[in-house]
């Protein structure tokens, strides 16, 4: 009897990596939020409002990651995911 088991390439957009990438970005910022005290809601709307680092904490590196990806592509993220969700 043959072997009927197949292997499947998955084929990713660099869209989708993007977009992961983005999503525990956000994670790992909140969580860091957190962990020092801080309403991660509250901190990450008041950077993408301001443009203002000093919302972010620098803990767990979390300032300097934020500041890594553009803050638009951050807010387009936000609005996908809610239209999306709804």
């Amino acid at each position: 009897m043959a072997n009927n088991t197949h292997s499947s390439t998955m084929l990713f957009t660099s869209e989708d990596i993007k977009r992961e990438n983005l999503k525990q970005l956000l994670s790992n910022v909140s969580e860091a939020l957190t962990e020092r005290g801080y309403n991660p809601v509250n901190q990450i709307s008041g950077y993408l409002i301001s443009n203002d680092p000093a919302y972010i904490s620098s803990h767990k590196d979390a300032r300097s990651n934020i500041q890594q990806v553009e803050r638009y592509e951050i807010i387009e993220e936000l609005v996908r995911f809610y239209l999306e969700s709804k």
